[in-house]
């Protein structure tokens, strides 16, 4: 009898209070999974969005349209994080709320700049403020005033990132509304600004009220995280940064040049002696990027280290980008010196070698981070020696082409390792078994694009007979031998990846859309589930077939597909129409990255489930799109036949 009452109290059946109660711990992606399996749960989901206190979808990129229901009127909503890409100054009014102390809005560029004044008249609580590519559409713009009156409403935030072209604004106004900013801000990020601004911006001046010799203290002199990209990386600017931001713990800064620097607009080792003069600096980046001129640090070598170092005995993390002039003795001192580093990240140091690792077992690092991207002189000997590090957790070789297989029976004993890309180095499928036996149960990043020596046969090396795997991310691009069989050979062994990268590689076809497409990972999830993301790109055999196989119900989860716009865009342009939250790209744009917040070119995501949404909002939509793929798929093959 007891157990009949137990089965009888469906959880349906529950108080609506307490049904709310459970449903209120739960995150979005978790509520709309409730939502779609019965009335009861679908009402209690739309009564408790006017009262959830976070609301955060990634994603997806909702329309105004879809958005309304889901943001009722709630005085307790805290926390709201948001793709934009479909909205505009329209949403102005339903997305900004007077109770909101965290705002994270991304892709931005169809609002102008009166989302930033929008925000200081109505969000005067709000802590942590994210806004992306504000204004980047044609005919939209920023005005100064605009960011004056955010910074001046908003008088209690602590975290600012603008991710967007400061640049533009005029530079003798500029200073004057940072003067606004809250006394409370103590981290800043800036998608673009030039060095010029960046120095005027935090010099302290000698004020108009103010007798000849007395200084007006600096703009912003809470912050203790900042990072910025700019135009230059200059002596003057790191100068300026580090006498007037006295608590700065966190420096990260990037350019990315379009002409060679000029002495007067770069770093020397003069300026990288000003660096940490207050002590108190634990993680510094400076990298000049390759993204548009093939150019470097010249001007700094091995004694600008030396004089760095002895000012970062404390520091934590490293990552240094295109110092190309620095030696092993560069570097060797600063392993010597900062006892305290866990991270060290080194881009196109093309002069690091293997020697500065003989003895690094001899120092007292513990380092979890490593990347040496581009470093072309290290081998095999060096990871040897590196992986005395036991604890490293992630392991970034990336374009380090003299490392083969005699690298990976030591890479396989770092059993913490969570992520490991060896991109354009020389294993082949032998040196793979290392992997499968010693980490490939803990990874859940691993790449290998570029590898010329793999083949089909990697794929069984590592994933046969294998269970348990933690893997998300899988990249397998440019591998000119890995063809279908490989890809069969992946589905069959139910990895539940979450993203995978097949790009530039000829021999993949249909078949291996077909195979994933049929793929299961959970039984109760359907076919293909675990994939979120799906690079194609300029894969050989790929033709019209596959686009059958894209449609729902197969990949449910998939929000990020690349395939090549030449093969037929009116395919391509159905799919998008078909599934509206897919972000589908055709012009070899990398996938699932931010552009503005990339700096050291690695990515990891941690996804919600948010195919469920797209069902509660959108159920039995798809039909009218699916006529229009297949009209199109109709018309390629009347042009095939004639």
């Amino acid at each position: 009898m007891a157990s009949g009452s137990v089965e009888s109290l469906a959880l349906d059946q529950l108080p609506t209070a307490l049904l709310a109660t459970i449903m209120t711990k739960l995150d979005i992606s978790s509520i709309c999974s409730m939502a779609v399996t019965c009335r009861t749960f679908n009402s209690c989901a739309s009564h408790i969005l006017s009262f959830l206190p976070n609301f955060h979808i990634l994603e997806i990129s909702p329309s105004m349209g879809l958005m309304k229901p889901l943001l009722p009127p709630n005085p307790y909503l805290k926390s709201l994080k948001l793709d934009c890409g479909q909205l505009n100054d329209s949403s102005v009014e339903l997305l900004l709320r007077p109770s909101l102390q965290e705002l994270c809005l991304h892709n931005c560029s169809d609002f102008s700049g009166k989302l930033l004044s929008e925000i200081g008249s109505r969000c005067k609580d709000i802590r942590s403020l994210y806004l992306g590519s504000v204004a980047e559409k044609r005919g939209r713009a920023i005005l100064i005033s605009d960011l004056e009156e955010l910074l001046g409403g908003c008088t209690q935030l602590e975290e600012l990132y603008l991710m967007f072209d400061l640049s533009l604004f005029l530079r003798h106004n500029f200073a004057r509304v940072w003067a606004l900013a809250s006394e409370k801000l103590t981290s800043l990020e800036i998608g673009y600004i030039s060095s010029v601004m960046v120095t005027e911006l935090l010099s302290p001046n000698v004020g108009p009220h103010l007798y000849p010799n007395q200084i007006q203290p600096s703009i912003l002199p809470g912050i203790q995280k900042l990072l910025l990209a700019v135009d230059y990386i200059t002596d003057t600017m790191v100068s300026t940064i580090s006498r007037g931001l006295a608590l700065l713990t966190h420096l990260e800064l990037r350019d990315a040049p379009l002409i060679e620097p000029r002495v007067t607009f770069d770093l020397t080792n003069s300026g990288l002696q000003q660096i940490n003069q207050h002590g108190r600096l634990k993680h510094l980046s400076l990298i000049r990027s390759q993204e548009f001129l093939s150019t470097y640090f010249k001007r700094v070598n091995d004694l600008g280290i030396l004089l760095m170092a002895d000012n970062c005995a404390n520091m934590e993390s490293i990552c240094l980008g295109g110092f190309c002039r620095v030696t092993d003795t560069g570097f060797k001192t600063l392993l010597h010196s900062c006892s305290s580093l866990y991270k060290l990240k080194v881009c196109h140091g093309s002069q690091l070698t293997d020697l500065v690792f003989h003895d690094i077992a001899a120092t007292s690092l513990s380092l979890t981070h490593v990347s040496f991207r581009w470093c072309n002189l290290l081998t095999n000997h060096a990871i040897r020696s590196l992986v005395c590090n036991t604890g490293l957790k992630v392991l970034d070789l990336r374009g380090c082409k003299n490392l083969g297989d005699e690298a990976l029976p030591a890479i396989s004993s770092l059993r913490e390792l969570k992520m490991l890309q060896l991109d354009n180095s020389d294993i082949t499928d032998g040196g793979m078994a290392y992997l499968r036996h010693g980490i490939i149960s803990s990874l859940i990043s691993l790449s290998v694009r570029g590898c010329k020596k793999l083949t089909d046969k990697c794929i069984s090396v590592l994933f046969d007979g294998s269970s348990k795997l933690e893997l998300q991310e899988l990249d397998l691009s440019n591998l000119p031998n890995l063809s279908d069989n490989g890809v069969l050979a992946l589905a069959k062994s139910q990895v539940p990846i979450s993203e995978l990268r097949l790009r530039q590689c000829p021999l993949i076809g249909d078949t291996s859309v077909m195979a994933l497409a049929s793929m299961r990972v959970d039984d109760d999830r359907g076919h293909g589930s675990s994939l979120r993301l799906l690079d194609l790109y300029n894969c050989g055999g790929i033709t019209q077939l596959s686009f059958r196989w894209l449609k729902k119900p197969y990949f449910p989860r998939l929000r990020w597909l690349g395939v090549m716009g030449s093969l037929n865009r009116d395919i391509v342009d159905a799919l998008a129409r078909n599934r509206p939250y897919l972000h589908v790209a055709c012009n070899g744009e990398e996938l699932g990255t931010d552009p503005w917040n990339n700096i050291d070119g690695s990515y990891m995501h941690d996804y919600e489930e948010l195919d469920e949404l797209e069902q509660w909002l959108q159920e039995g939509e798809w039909e009218s799109d699916d006529e229009e793929m297949e009209a199109a798929e109709e018309a390629e093959d009347v042009v095939m036949g004639s």
